[in-house]
C-alpha cells in the first residue's frame, strides 16, 4: 500500500467516551473510513469494571485480549487484582487470572517465544505491578511464574508500568514513573532478571505532564523508542530513542503536546496519543491531529491507530444516560438513573478481524467494528 496521507477524523462518540481513528491510506481507500458500529459488550463477571483497569493488550495471533483490572477492594467481598481474557475471535470472555493481593498491575504485554506450541492460549505475559515488580504469567497454565523486581523505591507508590517487548535482544522495557527520578528498566525474558536502567532526572516530576510514559519497539532501526511528556530541556515532551545493547539515550526529538501514548506506523513514523507524527528517520515532528488521549494502538489490518477518549468518572456521570449507539444502545439502559459513573482510556485492536476493544467502568470491554468491514478483517 502507497500511504500518501495522514488524516485524523473523530470517528464516534457515545456517552462521552471518544473512539476516534486516524488512516494511513492511499487515496482508493481513505473514503471508506468508518462509520463504526457497536457490538454485543463483553461483560466482566464479578464486577462488570466496576473498579478501576489499566493498559489493554491484543495478541491477533492467538486471538487474546488481555486486562489489566485492579479489581474492587470496596466490593463485598472485595475482588482482587486481575487480568482478564477474552476471546477475540467469539468476543466472549474466557477467565481472570488472579494476582496476589495486594499487587495491582499496570501494563501488560504478550510474547510469544520459541518453544511456546504455536495454539490459541499460549505465551507469557508481562506485568508491570503496584510492587515496582514485573509478573510473569503462562497463558496456557494461568499461573505466575516469575516475579522480577525492579528497584523503585517511591515510598507507598513505586510501582512498574507500561513496558514493550524487543524479541531480538530477548529484552522488556519497562518504566517506573513514580520514582525520583524515574527509570527504565532491562528485563531479560531468558533469566527473568533486571540486566540494567537508565534513570531520567531530567524528566519533570509532579503536576499533569511528567515521568515516563509509553515505549515501542522498532525492529527495523533495533531500538525502543519511550514517550517522556515533558523534560528541563523540552517542556512539551520529547521522544527518547534507546539503544538495548548500551543501555543507553542515543537519540532524542522533541515533540509539541507532551505525548503518552505511543505507536509505530508504517514509513517509520511514531504516532503520538496528542497528535504529533514523528519521522524517525529525519528526526522531525509534525502535528497531525488535535487529540487527546492516553492509551492508542496501531492496527495494521485496517491502517489505522485508534484513540482511546481519555475522560474522567465525573464528566461521564454528568452526561444523560441511555445514549443509543449506532445498532444498540449502552448497557445500562433501564438499569440506572442516572447511571454509575464511566471511564475509558485503554484500547486495543484485534488485526485479524479489525474489532476495536474498549474497556468501560461499571459497563465492560465495549466491541466496535467498521461497518465497511463487517467485522471480517484482513485478508477474509
Amino acid at each position: 500500500m502507497n500511504y500518501k496521507k495522514l488524516c485524523a477524523v473523530p470517528m464516534l462518540v457515545f456517552a462521552g467516551l471518544a473512539l476516534f481513528a486516524t488512516a494511513f491510506a492511499d487515496d482508493s481507500n481513505h473514503d471508506k473510513l468508518g462509520p463504526y458500529q457497536v457490538l454485543p459488550t463483553i461483560v466482566i463477571p464479578d464486577t462488570a469494571l466496576s473498579g478501576v483497569f489499566d493498559i489493554s493488550w491484543v495478541d491477533s495471533d492467538n486471538s487474546r485480549y488481555y486486562l489489566t483490572d485492579r479489581g474492587n477492594v470496596t466490593a463485598t467481598p472485595p475482588v482482587p487484582a486481575r487480568i482478564d481474557v477474552i476471546d477475540t475471535k467469539h468476543d466472549k470472555f474466557l477467565y481472570s487470572i488472579k494476582l496476589p493481593l495486594p499487587i495491582t498491575g499496570n501494563g501488560v504485554v504478550a510474547i510469544q517465544k520459541s518453544h511456546d506450541d504455536e495454539e490459541e492460549g499460549t505465551g507469557e505475559l508481562w506485568v508491570g505491578a503496584s510492587n515496582s515488580t514485573a509478573i510473569v504469567i503462562d497463558v496456557k497454565t494461568q499461573s505466575i511464574v516469575a516475579s522480577i523486581p525492579t528497584h523503585g523505591t517511591a515510598a507507598g507508590t513505586a510501582r512498574a508500568d507500561e513496558l514493550s517487548y524487543d524479541p531480538d535482544h530477548h529484552l522488556i522495557l519497562i518504566a517506573n514513573d513514580r520514582d525520583n527520578p524515574p527509570f527504565v528498566s532491562f528485563l531479560s525474558t531468558e533469566t527473568r532478571t533486571e540486566i540494567g536502567y537508565i534513570e531520567f532526572p531530567q524528566a519533570i516530576f509532579g503536576g499533569t505532564n511528567h515521568g515516563l510514559e509509553q515505549s515501542v519497539w522498532d525492529g527495523k532501526k533495533g531500538k525502543f523508542y519511550l514517550a517522556v511528556p515533558a523534560t528541563s530541556t523540552n517542556t512539551n515532551g520529547e521522544i527518547d530513542e534507546i539503544d538495548p545493547v548500551s543501555k543507553t539515550v542515543t537519540h532524542v526529538i522533541p515533540t509539541t503536546c507532551s505525548p503518552a501514548g505511543l505507536a509505530l506506523i508504517p514509513g517509520q513514523r511514531l504516532m503520538t496519543s496528542c497528535g504529533d507524527v514523528v519521522d524517525i528517520g529525519t528526526s522531525t515532528t509534525t502535528h497531525a491531529a488535535n487529540v487527546s488521549a492516553d492509551e492508542i494502538w496501531f492496527n495494521p489490518g485496517d491502517d489505522r491507530v485508534y484513540f482511546g477518549g481519555f475522560v474522567s468518572a465525573a464528566v461521564l456521570s454528568a452526561l444523560p444516560p441511555y445514549s443509543p449507539v449506532g445498532t444498540g444502545t449502552l448497557p445500562w439502559t433501564g438499569f440506572l438513573t442516572p447511571p454509575p459513573p464511566q471511564f475509558s482510556h485503554s484500547i486495543a485492536a484485534d488485526s485479524e478481524n479489525n474489532q476495536i476493544f474498549l474497556p468501560v467502568t461499571n459497563v465492560g470491554v465495549m466491541v466496535f467494528t467498521d461497518e465497511a468491514d463487517h467485522g471480517e478483517g484482513e485478508g477474509n
